[in-house]
Formats: C-alpha cells, structure tokens, sequence
C-alpha cells in the first residue's frame, strides 16, 4: 500500500488473496459480532517489529486501488 495512503508511518503490507480463511472467516465474524456487512484482511504496518493489524474491508474490491507492484 503506498505511503501516501492516508495512514500514519511508511508503507503496510496487506494480504488481498480472497481465499485466506482470515478473510473470508472475517464476513461471518463481523455480522454476528456487530451486525455489519464488512470483513478485514491481514495487514503487517511494521515489519521490523513484525507488528499486525486487521485492515476492514466492505468488498471484495476495497482498496485493491491502493496496491503498490513491486518493480
């Protein structure tokens, strides 16, 4: 995810693969905790502290525009 994201620190590193079971666990977890159509992809916003957090995501596509290709 690029820097200029709108999060704080540096860039993030976040799984968009739709098969992860963190994910696609993550639809049902949300509605039968809070009632709310969303889900959240794993995300790490610091590698040298190895430092997660859950992205929330309310689609398939959510922020697949802010994927950076390596290169």
């Amino acid at each position: 995810m690029p820097d200029e994201g709108g999060w704080d620190g540096g860039r993030q590193w976040a799984c968009f693969n739709d098969q992860c079971p963190y994910y696609k666990d993550g639809w049902n977890w949300m509605y039968s905790q809070y009632r709310v159509r969303t889900s959240y992809r794993y995300r790490v916003i610091d590698l040298e502290t190895g430092t997660a957090s859950p992205l929330a995501v309310w689609s398939a596509d959510a922020l697949r525009d802010r994927i950076v290709k390596d290169g």
